[in-house]
C-alpha cells in the first residue's frame, strides 16, 4: 500500500481538497486504483449536526454516513464509492478508544494518547485504505489521506493525527508514503513572498514529518526565482516545487499539475513504474481515456459563450460550500451540455413580503433574478426560516413553465404550494415548520426518532421506483426508462400519503415512490416544460465524467435541449463515460 498524505500550512481554506483530489486523479490516469481518507479534528462524531453555514455542506454517502464535503470532491474526481468510515473525526477515534476501554481490550494498560489512540489511528487508516472503492472490485493501490487541521500544523487539536501520520510513515517504509505539504504564497505588491512557506515546512518538519513536495497556491503562476528559493530554503529539488495558481475552473488543477510534471515526480518518490508494482491492464487503458476525456470537458468551458442562467433560491446563501455538491452537479450538467452555467444566488427570505417593507432593494433585487432565470432550483435545508420565499419561486416556476427542480425541502415547497394554490388547501403547510399545522401536507416520518438527533434521519442509497403508467415522466426518460432507480437520501419530513390521492385528482402526478408505495419519492408535472420534485439528493451521485440525470434534465430543459439530451440516454442507461462524452458533444 501506497499513501500520499496532504497537509497543509500559513492558512485554511488554500485547496488542500481540491490538489489531493487532483492528485488521485493523476494516479488513477496512470492505471492505479485510488482511495481516500480525510481526517477532521473536530469533536463531532460526524458533520451530521453542524450548521452548514459555518462548516459548510453535509455530504451523505451509501452508507448514510454523513462527512466532510471534501469526500463529495474525492468522489466526483475519482469516480469511486467511498464509507462513513473514510471520514475519520477526534470524536471517532475518541469513541472507538473508550468503547474498546471499557471492553476491556487493553487488558488494565493506562490508555493514553500515545501509544493508544495514535495506534488505532494507523489501524484506522491501514484497514480503510485497502477497502475497494470503484467497480472493478480491486483493492487500492494508492490512498491519498488529507489531514484537515484548521488549515495548519500545530494546532492542539492536530497534534494525536500528525504524530499518528510520522509513525506511519515510518511504518510503511521508503518509496511507500509520500508527503504533499500545501501552502499560500502571498503577493504583497509585485513580489511573491516565500517567508510564510519557509516557516510552514519548518513547523511540519518539527512535528515529524518531512514534506517531499510542496504546492504552491498563488493568485499569479510562480516566478522561477521564488521557485528555486522555496526549494533551496526548504531543501527539495525544484521538481518537487509545484505552484498552482488561480484558474478558470477548478477542474484544469489537474491539468495544470501534471503540466508541471507532477505525475512524474510522484510516480518516482512512490517507485509507482517498479517492477513489484503490478498493474491491471483494464485499468491502464480505463486511465488513459479517463485522462482525454477529462482534458476535453475541463478546457471545452473556455470556448464556450451561450450562457445558461440558473436562481438557486436557498437559505444559506450566505456560505456558497453549503450547496457545494448542488453547484458541482450544476457544473457537470452545464459542461456535459456545452454551455456555461451562470449561477445567481438567492436568499429565499428576500422573496417574502414581510422583506419588500423591511428592505425593498433587496426584495426587488431577488425577483429580478428568479423572474429573469433559464431555470430555478431550490435545494435541501431545515427549518422554516426562508421557506415562504422558496414556496414563492416555486409557484412562479410553475405558473411560467419556467425549469424547475426541488431537492428535499425544495420538493416539499413545491407540494405545499400546488396544495394551497391548486387544491384549495389554504391553510397547507408543514409539520417541521409548525408542530400543530391545520393541513399538514409535510409530516414527520413515523419510524424517526424524536429524542436523538444524531445519525437518526433516513439517511444513505435507498431505491426509488417509478409507478405504472408514467412513462411520459421526462425524468424517467432520462433514466433509461428503468422501473427502479437508486438515489442517497437525508430527511426527517415526508409527503402526507393521507392527502397524495387529493394532490394527484389536482394534477401533481407522484411519478416515484419507494418500494412500500407509501413515500413519495418523485414529484412531476405532466405538462410543464420541467417542474421535478425530488426527495432524495441526486447532487451526491453526479460525477464530473458522469452527471447526475436529475440536474442533466433539468438544465437541459433551462437550456432548451432536453430532447436532444433525452435522446442520448434513450438507448441505453449505462453509456460509458466516453460514449457519454462523445454523445454531448455532438449535441
Amino acid at each position: 500500500m501506497k499513501y500520499v498524505l496532504v497537509s497543509g500550512g500559513v492558512i485554511s481554506g488554500v485547496g488542500k481538497g481540491i490538489i489531493a483530489s487532483s492528485c488521485g486523479l493523476l494516479l488513477k490516469t496512470a492505471g492505479l486504483a485510488v482511495s481516500s481518507i480525510k481526517i477532521d479534528p473536530y469533536l463531532s462524531v460526524d458533520a451530521g449536526l453542524m450548521n452548514p453555514l459555518e462548516h459548510g455542506e453535509c455530504f451523505v454517502l451509501d452508507d448514510g454516513g454523513e462527512a466532510d464535503l471534501d469526500l463529495g470532491n474525492y468522489e466526483r474526481y475519482l469516480g469511486v464509492t467511498l464509507g462513513k468510515d473514510n471520514n475519520i473525526t477526534t470524536g471517532k477515534i475518541y469513541q472507538h478508544v473508550i468503547n474498546k476501554e471499557r471492553r476491556g481490550d487493553y487488558l488494565g494498560k493506562t490508555v493514553q494518547i500515545v501509544p493508544h489512540l495514535t495506534n488505532e489511528i494507523q489501524s484506522w487508516v491501514e484497514r480503510v485504505a485497502k477497502v475497494p472503492v470503484d467497480e472493478s472490485g480491486r483493492q487500492p493501490d494508492v490512498c491519498i489521506i488529507e489531514v484537515s487541521l484548521g488549515g495548519t500544523v500545530g494546532d492542539i487539536e492536530s497534534a494525536p493525527f500528525i504524530e499518528a501520520m510520522s509513525q506511519l510513515q515510518r511504518r510503511a517504509g521508503k518509496n511507500n508514503f509520500l508527503q504533499i505539504h500545501v501552502s499560500y504564497v502571498p503577493l504583497i505588491g509585485s513580489e511573491q513572498k516565500t517567508k510564510p512557506t519557509q516557516r510552514a515546512i519548518s513547523d511540519v518538519r518539527s512535528a515529524g514529518l518531512r514534506p517531499d513536495l510542496i504546492a504552491c497556491r498563488c493568485e499569479a503562476p510562480l516566478e522561477m526565482a521564488t521557485i528555486q528559493k522555496i526549494a533551496h530554503a526548504c531543501q527539495v529539488e525544484q521538481g518537487q516545487v509545484v505552484g498552482v495558481h488561480n484558474v478558470p475552473s477548478t477542474y484544469q488543477v489537474p491539468i495544470l499539475l501534471e503540466s508541471q510534471g507532477f505525475l512524474n515526480t510522484v510516480k518516482e518518490l512512490l517507485q509507482i513504474d517498479a517492477p513489484s508494482m503490478q498493474k491491471d491492464p483494464k485499468l491502464v487503458e480505463q486511465g488513459k481515456t479517463i485522462w482525454q476525456q477529462w482534458q476535453g470537458l475541463a478546457t471545452s468551458q473556455n470556448h464556450i459563450l451561450d450562457t445558461v442562467t440558473i436562481a438557486l433560491v436557498g437559505k444559506y446563501i450566505s456560505l456558497r460550500d453549503s450547496y457545494m455538491s448542488v453547484n458541482k452537479a450544476l457544473e457537470h450538467a452545464a459542461m456535459h451540455c456545452q454551455k456555461k452555467l451562470n449561477l445567481i444566488w438567492v436568499d429565499s427570505s428576500h422573496l417574502e413580503d414581510e422583506h419588500k417593507e423591511a428592505n425593498p432593494a433587496e426584495y426587488y433585487k431577488a425577483w429580478h433574478s428568479v423572474s429573469t432565470a433559464n431555470g430555478i432550483l431550490v435545494p435541501g435545508g431545515f427549518g422554516e426560516r426562508g421557506t415562504e420565499g422558496m414556496i414563492k419561486a416555486a409557484q412562479w416556476a410553475r405558473v411560467n413553465n419556467i425549469p424547475y427542480l426541488g431537492v428535499c425541502l425544495g420538493m416539499q415547497v413545491s407540494v405545499i404550494e400546488f396544495a394551497r394554490n391548486v387544491c384549495g388547501m389554504s391553510k397547507a403547510g408543514s409539520a417541521e415548520f409548525h408542530e400543530q399545522c391545520e393541513q399538514p401536507v409535510i409530516v414527520y416520518m413515523p419510524e424517526i426518532d424524536k429524542t436523538k438527533m444524531g445519525g437518526t434521519m433516513r439517511l444513505g442509497k435507498r431505491a426509488t421506483q417509478f409507478q405504472p403508467g408514467t412513462e411520459w415522466s421526462r425524468l424517467r426518460k432520462l433514466y433509461g426508462d428503468k422501473q427502479q432507480i437508486w438515489e442517497r437520501h437525508r430527511h426527517r419530513y415526508e409527503v402526507n400519503p393521507d392527502l397524495v390521492e387529493d394532490l394527484e385528482k389536482g394534477g401533481l402526478s407522484f411519478v416515484g415512490k419507494d418500494e412500500t408505495g407509501k413515500r413519495m419519492e418523485i414529484v412531476e408535472l405532466k405538462d410543464h416544460k420541467w417542474y421535478v420534485g425530488v426527495q432524495f439528493h441526486p447532487e451526491y451521485l453526479s460525477r464530473v465524467l458522469a452527471p447526475s440525470k436529475t440536474f442533466l434534465g433539468f438544465f437541459a430543459a433551462a437550456a432548451d435541449c432536453l430532447e436532444e439530451i433525452t435522446e442520448v440516454f434513450k438507448d441505453r442507461h449505462d453509456l460509458s463515460h466516453r460514449e457519454l462524452n462523445l454523445a454531448t458533444n455532438s449535441v
